[in-house]
Protein backbone atom coordinates (compact mmCIF):
# COMPACT_ATOMS: atom_id res chain seq x y z
CA UNK A 1 0.00 0.00 0.00
CA UNK A 2 1.48 3.43 -0.79
CA UNK A 3 1.90 5.78 1.87
CA UNK A 4 1.13 9.30 1.60
CA UNK A 5 4.63 11.47 1.12
CA UNK A 6 4.37 14.95 2.92
CA UNK A 7 6.71 17.26 0.71
CA UNK A 8 9.83 18.94 1.82
CA UNK A 9 10.40 22.52 1.19
CA UNK A 10 12.88 23.85 -1.32
CA UNK A 11 16.35 25.27 -0.31
CA UNK A 12 15.04 28.84 1.38
CA UNK A 13 11.29 27.94 1.14
CA UNK A 14 9.82 28.20 4.33
CA UNK A 15 7.56 25.36 6.24
CA UNK A 16 4.21 25.44 5.06
CA UNK A 17 2.04 26.21 8.46
CA UNK A 18 0.17 22.68 9.77
CA UNK A 19 -3.78 22.63 9.00
CA UNK A 20 -5.43 23.24 12.01
CA UNK A 21 -8.37 20.62 12.95
CA UNK A 22 -10.86 21.54 15.45
CA UNK A 23 -10.88 18.68 18.51
CA UNK A 24 -13.76 19.54 20.77
CA UNK A 25 -16.76 21.97 19.70
CA UNK A 26 -18.93 21.22 22.84
CA UNK A 27 -20.89 24.14 23.70
CA UNK A 28 -23.29 24.24 26.07
CA UNK A 29 -26.55 22.86 24.83
CA UNK A 30 -29.06 25.57 26.63
CA UNK A 31 -26.88 29.09 24.97
CA UNK A 32 -27.77 27.80 21.80
CA UNK A 33 -30.74 28.94 19.43
CA UNK A 34 -33.68 26.68 20.41
CA UNK A 35 -34.13 26.70 16.31
CA UNK A 36 -30.67 25.18 16.03
CA UNK A 37 -31.39 22.27 18.71
CA UNK A 38 -33.25 18.74 17.40
CA UNK A 39 -34.96 16.56 19.82
CA UNK A 40 -32.46 14.29 18.98
CA UNK A 41 -30.14 16.96 21.11
CA UNK A 42 -32.33 17.52 24.30
CA UNK A 43 -33.13 13.93 24.87
CA UNK A 44 -29.29 13.13 24.57
CA UNK A 45 -28.88 16.14 27.09
CA UNK A 46 -31.61 15.17 29.19
CA UNK A 47 -29.80 11.40 29.78
CA UNK A 48 -26.83 13.26 30.25
CA UNK A 49 -28.00 15.18 33.53
CA UNK A 50 -30.49 12.77 34.45
CA UNK A 51 -29.14 9.38 34.29
CA UNK A 52 -32.19 8.18 32.80
CA UNK A 53 -32.32 5.34 30.15
CA UNK A 54 -35.79 6.50 28.55
CA UNK A 55 -36.23 9.59 26.67
CA UNK A 56 -38.17 12.52 28.37
CA UNK A 57 -42.37 13.02 28.35
CA UNK A 58 -41.51 16.46 27.42
CA UNK A 59 -39.33 20.13 27.99
CA UNK A 60 -39.40 23.46 27.73
CA UNK A 61 -36.58 25.89 27.09
CA UNK A 62 -36.47 29.34 28.08
CA UNK A 63 -34.84 32.36 28.03
CA UNK A 64 -35.29 35.89 29.13
CA UNK A 65 -33.71 38.45 28.43
CA UNK A 66 -33.64 42.15 30.57
CA UNK A 67 -33.17 43.47 34.31
CA UNK A 68 -32.98 39.54 34.67
CA UNK A 69 -30.81 37.34 32.63
CA UNK A 70 -31.45 33.56 32.38
CA UNK A 71 -31.98 30.20 30.63
CA UNK A 72 -34.18 27.53 32.04
CA UNK A 73 -34.33 24.07 30.85
CA UNK A 74 -36.82 21.78 32.33
CA UNK A 75 -37.71 17.62 31.45
CA UNK A 76 -40.87 15.69 32.83
CA UNK A 77 -39.74 12.25 32.34
CA UNK A 78 -41.70 9.39 31.41
CA UNK A 79 -41.38 7.38 34.43
CA UNK A 80 -41.59 8.32 38.09
CA UNK A 81 -38.24 7.30 40.25
CA UNK A 82 -37.79 5.02 42.70
CA UNK A 83 -37.83 7.47 45.33
CA UNK A 84 -39.93 9.91 44.08
CA UNK A 85 -42.47 9.70 47.31
CA UNK A 86 -39.49 10.14 49.61
CA UNK A 87 -39.81 14.09 49.94
CA UNK A 88 -35.88 14.66 51.41
CA UNK A 89 -34.47 13.06 48.16
CA UNK A 90 -32.45 15.84 46.14
CA UNK A 91 -34.26 17.15 43.46
CA UNK A 92 -33.21 17.33 39.82
CA UNK A 93 -32.57 21.02 39.22
CA UNK A 94 -28.89 22.07 38.48
CA UNK A 95 -27.71 25.54 38.88
CA UNK A 96 -25.14 27.25 36.69
CA UNK A 97 -23.59 31.21 36.50
CA UNK A 98 -22.49 31.72 33.10
CA UNK A 99 -22.13 28.45 32.28
CA UNK A 100 -20.17 27.86 35.13
CA UNK A 101 -21.56 24.83 37.20
CA UNK A 102 -22.17 25.82 40.76
CA UNK A 103 -24.45 23.16 42.21
CA UNK A 104 -26.77 20.31 42.25
CA UNK A 105 -29.53 19.92 43.73
CA UNK A 106 -30.39 23.44 44.04
CA UNK A 107 -33.57 23.20 45.81
CA UNK A 108 -34.26 26.78 46.19
CA UNK A 109 -35.14 27.06 42.10
CA UNK A 110 -38.39 25.07 42.49
CA UNK A 111 -40.56 23.55 45.58
CA UNK A 112 -41.16 20.22 46.61
CA UNK A 113 -43.86 19.24 44.74
CA UNK A 114 -42.25 19.82 41.26
CA UNK A 115 -39.02 17.02 42.35
CA UNK A 116 -39.87 15.07 39.74
CA UNK A 117 -38.96 17.68 37.18
CA UNK A 118 -35.39 17.79 35.63
CA UNK A 119 -33.06 20.22 33.96
CA UNK A 120 -30.83 22.95 34.59
CA UNK A 121 -30.74 26.90 35.66
CA UNK A 122 -28.25 29.52 34.31
CA UNK A 123 -27.97 33.10 35.34
CA UNK A 124 -26.01 35.95 34.44
CA UNK A 125 -27.19 37.87 37.96
CA UNK A 126 -25.21 35.69 41.00
CA UNK A 127 -22.07 35.65 42.03
CA UNK A 128 -19.89 32.30 40.79
CA UNK A 129 -19.18 31.73 44.71
CA UNK A 130 -23.06 31.93 45.64
CA UNK A 131 -24.10 29.68 48.32
CA UNK A 132 -26.75 28.02 49.41
CA UNK A 133 -27.52 30.34 51.82
CA UNK A 134 -27.40 33.09 49.89
CA UNK A 135 -29.82 31.32 47.55
CA UNK A 136 -32.37 31.94 50.27
CA UNK A 137 -32.53 35.01 50.20
CA UNK A 138 -31.70 36.13 47.45
CA UNK A 139 -34.38 38.58 45.38
CA UNK A 140 -33.46 37.03 41.43
CA UNK A 141 -33.48 33.37 42.56
CA UNK A 142 -36.82 34.47 44.42
CA UNK A 143 -38.16 36.28 40.28
CA UNK A 144 -37.03 32.68 38.94
CA UNK A 145 -38.37 30.26 40.67
CA UNK A 146 -41.57 32.05 40.04
CA UNK A 147 -41.30 32.28 36.49
CA UNK A 148 -40.15 28.40 36.25
CA UNK A 149 -43.08 27.27 38.38
CA UNK A 150 -44.77 29.38 36.13
CA UNK A 151 -43.33 27.53 32.66
CA UNK A 152 -43.34 23.85 34.13
CA UNK A 153 -47.31 24.20 35.22
CA UNK A 154 -47.96 25.62 31.72
CA UNK A 155 -46.44 22.61 30.31
CA UNK A 156 -48.18 20.20 32.09
CA UNK A 157 -51.75 22.48 31.39
CA UNK A 158 -50.47 21.13 27.35
CA UNK A 159 -50.09 18.15 28.84
CA UNK A 160 -53.47 18.16 30.21
CA UNK A 161 -55.39 19.29 26.70
CA UNK A 162 -54.14 16.02 24.99
CA UNK A 163 -54.98 12.22 25.22
CA UNK A 164 -51.41 11.69 26.72
CA UNK A 165 -52.57 13.13 30.24
CA UNK A 166 -53.33 9.85 31.86
CA UNK A 167 -49.29 8.96 31.54
CA UNK A 168 -48.43 11.97 33.11
CA UNK A 169 -51.26 12.00 35.99
CA UNK A 170 -50.66 8.11 36.61
CA UNK A 171 -47.00 8.81 37.27
CA UNK A 172 -46.85 12.02 38.83
CA UNK A 173 -50.46 13.22 40.22
CA UNK A 174 -50.10 12.12 43.40
CA UNK A 175 -47.11 14.21 44.13
CA UNK A 176 -48.77 17.39 41.98
CA UNK A 177 -51.56 17.20 44.87
CA UNK A 178 -49.06 18.31 46.87
CA UNK A 179 -48.76 21.51 45.04
CA UNK A 180 -52.55 22.52 46.48
CA UNK A 181 -51.00 22.32 50.13
CA UNK A 182 -47.43 23.90 49.21
CA UNK A 183 -48.21 26.53 46.71
CA UNK A 184 -51.02 29.02 47.91
CA UNK A 185 -50.55 31.27 44.57
CA UNK A 186 -50.92 28.66 42.24
CA UNK A 187 -53.40 26.80 44.17
CA UNK A 188 -56.29 27.39 41.88
CA UNK A 189 -54.02 26.32 39.13
CA UNK A 190 -52.72 23.06 40.30
CA UNK A 191 -56.45 22.72 41.07
CA UNK A 192 -57.14 22.31 37.75
CA UNK A 193 -54.60 19.86 36.94
CA UNK A 194 -56.16 17.62 39.65
CA UNK A 195 -58.02 14.24 38.60
CA UNK A 196 -60.13 12.62 40.56
CA UNK A 197 -62.20 9.30 40.29
CA UNK A 198 -66.14 10.23 40.73
CA UNK A 199 -68.98 8.35 41.23
CA UNK A 200 -69.98 8.96 37.41
CA UNK A 201 -68.58 5.91 36.22
CA UNK A 202 -67.18 4.38 39.15
CA UNK A 203 -63.74 3.55 37.52
CA UNK A 204 -60.40 3.47 39.88
CA UNK A 205 -58.55 5.44 37.41
CA UNK A 206 -59.10 9.56 37.95
CA UNK A 207 -59.91 10.99 35.22
CA UNK A 208 -62.40 13.74 36.29
CA UNK A 209 -61.36 17.58 36.81
CA UNK A 210 -63.19 19.56 38.92
CA UNK A 211 -64.10 22.05 36.34
CA UNK A 212 -66.04 18.64 34.65
CA UNK A 213 -67.29 18.20 37.78
CA UNK A 214 -68.72 22.05 37.89
CA UNK A 215 -70.05 21.87 34.29
CA UNK A 216 -72.22 18.60 35.31
CA UNK A 217 -73.64 19.77 38.32
CA UNK A 218 -77.22 19.55 39.23
CA UNK A 219 -79.63 22.61 38.97
CA UNK A 220 -79.78 24.23 42.03
CA UNK A 221 -76.76 22.35 43.68
CA UNK A 222 -74.61 24.59 45.56
CA UNK A 223 -71.39 22.27 46.57
CA UNK A 224 -68.98 19.75 45.28
CA UNK A 225 -68.99 16.52 47.02
CA UNK A 226 -66.69 14.02 47.77
CA UNK A 227 -65.59 11.13 50.22
CA UNK A 228 -62.50 10.24 51.14
CA UNK A 229 -61.84 6.31 52.09
CA UNK A 230 -58.72 3.94 52.58
CA UNK A 231 -59.30 2.23 49.39
CA UNK A 232 -61.17 2.93 46.09
CA UNK A 233 -63.43 -0.36 46.66
CA UNK A 234 -63.93 1.19 50.30
CA UNK A 235 -65.37 4.46 48.76
CA UNK A 236 -67.44 3.80 46.28
CA UNK A 237 -69.65 0.94 48.28
CA UNK A 238 -69.58 3.45 51.30
CA UNK A 239 -73.35 3.84 52.35
CA UNK A 240 -73.58 7.80 52.41
CA UNK A 241 -73.75 7.51 48.57
CA UNK A 242 -77.02 5.80 47.87
CA UNK A 243 -79.05 9.33 48.29
CA UNK A 244 -76.37 10.33 45.88
CA UNK A 245 -77.03 8.22 43.91
CA UNK A 246 -80.68 8.00 43.53
CA UNK A 247 -81.09 11.70 42.68
CA UNK A 248 -77.74 11.20 39.98
CA UNK A 249 -75.32 13.78 42.35
CA UNK A 250 -71.49 13.09 41.42
CA UNK A 251 -69.40 12.95 44.28
CA UNK A 252 -65.31 12.36 43.73
CA UNK A 253 -64.19 9.55 45.31
CA UNK A 254 -60.92 10.03 46.91
CA UNK A 255 -58.61 7.14 48.18
CA UNK A 256 -54.89 8.56 47.85
CA UNK A 257 -53.48 9.43 51.63
CA UNK A 258 -53.05 12.96 50.57
CA UNK A 259 -56.16 13.90 50.02
CA UNK A 260 -56.93 14.51 53.18
CA UNK A 261 -54.90 17.53 53.08
CA UNK A 262 -55.85 18.61 49.70
CA UNK A 263 -59.32 18.69 50.83
CA UNK A 264 -58.55 21.02 53.57
CA UNK A 265 -56.17 23.50 52.04
CA UNK A 266 -58.64 23.46 48.90
CA UNK A 267 -62.02 24.60 50.40
CA UNK A 268 -63.30 25.92 46.96
CA UNK A 269 -62.98 25.26 43.67
CA UNK A 270 -64.81 28.16 40.98
CA UNK A 271 -67.19 29.62 44.07
CA UNK A 272 -68.21 26.49 45.11
CA UNK A 273 -67.27 24.98 48.39
CA UNK A 274 -66.23 21.21 48.63
CA UNK A 275 -67.97 19.53 51.12
CA UNK A 276 -67.99 15.73 52.28
CA UNK A 277 -70.87 13.08 52.19
CA UNK A 278 -70.04 11.80 55.74
CA UNK A 279 -70.05 15.17 57.47
CA UNK A 280 -72.68 17.55 58.77
CA UNK A 281 -76.33 17.61 57.34
CA UNK A 282 -77.06 17.38 53.42
CA UNK A 283 -78.44 19.87 51.49
CA UNK A 284 -79.11 18.48 48.32
CA UNK A 285 -81.12 20.01 45.55
CA UNK A 286 -84.92 19.18 46.27
CA UNK A 287 -84.42 18.40 49.54
CA UNK A 288 -87.95 20.81 50.38
CA UNK A 289 -89.65 18.32 47.87
CA UNK A 290 -88.55 14.66 48.63
CA UNK A 291 -87.06 14.20 51.65
CA UNK A 292 -89.18 13.00 54.46
CA UNK A 293 -88.62 14.26 58.38
CA UNK A 294 -90.19 11.21 60.43
CA UNK A 295 -91.81 12.52 63.00
CA UNK A 296 -94.42 9.95 64.14
CA UNK A 297 -93.89 8.61 67.87
CA UNK A 298 -92.56 5.05 67.22
CA UNK A 299 -89.84 6.60 65.38
CA UNK A 300 -89.18 9.03 68.05
CA UNK A 301 -89.28 6.39 70.84
CA UNK A 302 -87.08 4.10 68.31
CA UNK A 303 -84.06 6.77 68.30
CA UNK A 304 -84.89 7.32 71.70
CA UNK A 305 -83.97 3.96 72.60
CA UNK A 306 -80.63 3.46 70.61
CA UNK A 307 -79.82 7.14 72.07
CA UNK A 308 -79.91 4.85 75.48
CA UNK A 309 -78.44 1.45 74.23
CA UNK A 310 -75.73 3.28 72.18
CA UNK A 311 -74.39 5.37 75.12
CA UNK A 312 -70.57 6.39 75.19
CA UNK A 313 -70.13 4.63 71.75
CA UNK A 314 -72.39 7.58 69.87
CA UNK A 315 -72.77 11.27 70.20
CA UNK A 316 -76.27 10.88 68.77
CA UNK A 317 -78.84 9.27 66.68
CA UNK A 318 -80.67 10.69 64.30
CA UNK A 319 -82.97 9.69 61.33
CA UNK A 320 -81.49 9.80 57.69
CA UNK A 321 -81.19 11.47 54.96
CA UNK A 322 -78.22 9.80 53.23
CA UNK A 323 -79.61 6.36 52.89
CA UNK A 324 -82.36 4.36 50.96
CA UNK A 325 -80.92 0.78 50.93
CA UNK A 326 -78.35 0.36 54.11
CA UNK A 327 -79.93 0.31 57.93
CA UNK A 328 -77.36 2.71 59.14
CA UNK A 329 -74.34 4.82 58.45
CA UNK A 330 -71.73 7.24 60.88
CA UNK A 331 -71.31 10.86 60.29
CA UNK A 332 -69.22 13.62 61.68
CA UNK A 333 -69.70 17.13 62.38
CA UNK A 334 -69.12 19.60 59.97
CA UNK A 335 -65.61 20.60 61.71
CA UNK A 336 -64.81 17.10 62.77
CA UNK A 337 -61.70 14.95 61.43
CA UNK A 338 -62.49 12.63 59.53
CA UNK A 339 -62.79 8.92 60.39
CA UNK A 340 -59.98 8.07 57.60
CA UNK A 341 -57.69 11.25 58.69
CA UNK A 342 -57.66 9.59 62.13
CA UNK A 343 -56.96 6.13 60.74
CA UNK A 344 -53.92 7.70 58.72
CA UNK A 345 -52.69 9.88 62.11
CA UNK A 346 -52.87 6.48 64.24
CA UNK A 347 -50.85 4.59 61.50
CA UNK A 348 -48.18 7.38 61.44
CA UNK A 349 -48.05 6.93 65.30
CA UNK A 350 -49.72 10.07 66.21
CA UNK A 351 -52.20 10.54 68.83
CA UNK A 352 -55.31 10.68 67.83
CA UNK A 353 -58.02 11.93 71.24
CA UNK A 354 -60.73 9.82 71.04
CA UNK A 355 -64.23 11.26 69.59
CA UNK A 356 -67.52 9.60 68.74
CA UNK A 357 -69.18 10.61 65.38
CA UNK A 358 -73.66 10.53 65.01
CA UNK A 359 -75.63 7.42 64.21
CA UNK A 360 -77.85 7.96 61.16
CA UNK A 361 -80.31 5.24 61.00
CA UNK A 362 -82.66 4.12 57.62
CA UNK A 363 -85.88 4.01 59.40
CA UNK A 364 -87.68 2.47 56.26
CA UNK A 365 -84.77 -1.16 56.70
CA UNK A 366 -86.74 -4.12 57.60
CA UNK A 367 -83.64 -4.37 60.44
CA UNK A 368 -84.87 -0.93 62.14
CA UNK A 369 -88.59 -2.17 61.78
CA UNK A 370 -87.80 -4.81 63.60
CA UNK A 371 -85.87 -3.42 65.86
CA UNK A 372 -88.72 -1.52 66.95
CA UNK A 373 -90.62 -4.31 67.56
CA UNK A 374 -88.34 -5.42 69.81
CA UNK A 375 -89.41 -5.95 73.29
CA UNK A 376 -86.23 -7.68 75.14
CA UNK A 377 -84.20 -5.35 76.43
CA UNK A 378 -81.19 -7.38 76.11
CA UNK A 379 -81.73 -8.54 72.99
CA UNK A 380 -82.77 -5.32 71.82
CA UNK A 381 -79.16 -3.73 73.23
CA UNK A 382 -77.32 -6.82 71.43
CA UNK A 383 -78.89 -5.33 68.12
CA UNK A 384 -78.50 -1.75 68.58
CA UNK A 385 -74.64 -2.61 69.35
CA UNK A 386 -74.48 -4.79 65.72
CA UNK A 387 -76.12 -2.00 63.76
CA UNK A 388 -73.57 0.15 65.26
CA UNK A 389 -70.68 -2.16 64.27
CA UNK A 390 -71.67 -2.70 60.85
CA UNK A 391 -71.75 0.83 60.13
CA UNK A 392 -68.32 1.04 61.68
CA UNK A 393 -67.10 -2.07 58.77
CA UNK A 394 -69.17 -0.16 56.15
CA UNK A 395 -66.99 2.35 56.09
CA UNK A 396 -63.82 0.40 56.23
CA UNK A 397 -63.29 0.90 59.85
CA UNK A 398 -62.15 -1.43 62.59
CA UNK A 399 -63.97 -2.72 65.63
CA UNK A 400 -62.66 -2.30 69.21
CA UNK A 401 -63.54 -5.87 70.42
CA UNK A 402 -64.06 -8.14 67.30
CA UNK A 403 -64.52 -11.45 69.51
CA UNK A 404 -67.53 -9.95 70.92
CA UNK A 405 -68.63 -8.52 67.52
CA UNK A 406 -68.21 -12.59 66.30
CA UNK A 407 -70.36 -13.80 69.67
CA UNK A 408 -73.18 -11.13 69.18
CA UNK A 409 -73.63 -12.80 65.41
CA UNK A 410 -73.17 -16.35 66.47
CA UNK A 411 -76.12 -15.63 68.95
CA UNK A 412 -78.39 -14.16 66.48
CA UNK A 413 -77.37 -17.17 63.93
CA UNK A 414 -78.18 -19.60 67.08
CA UNK A 415 -81.61 -17.60 67.79
CA UNK A 416 -82.71 -17.83 63.61
CA UNK A 417 -81.73 -21.59 63.23
CA UNK A 418 -83.82 -22.35 66.57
Amino acid sequence: MASAQTAEPEDGEAAPAPALETINSATALWVRAKQDISDDDYKAFYKHISHDFEDPMVWVHTKSEGKLEYTTLFFIPNRPPFDLFDRDVKRGIKLYVQRVFIMDDAEQLLPRYLRFVRGIVDTRDLPLNVSREILQRNKAIDTIRGASIKKILGLIETLASGEDYGKFWSAFGRVLKEGVIEDAPNRERVAKLLRFASTLDDAAEPAVSLEQYVSRMKEGQKAIYFLTAETHATAKASPHLEVFRARGVEVLLLSDPVDEWVVQHLTEFDGKPLRSVTQGKLELPGDEETVEKPEDAEASALIGKLKAALEGKVSSVRASTRLTDSPACLVGDEYDMSINMQRILRAAGQEVPPSTRILEVNEKHPLLMRLASEEGEQRFADLAVLLFEQAVLAEGGRLDDPAAFVRRVNQLLIDAAG
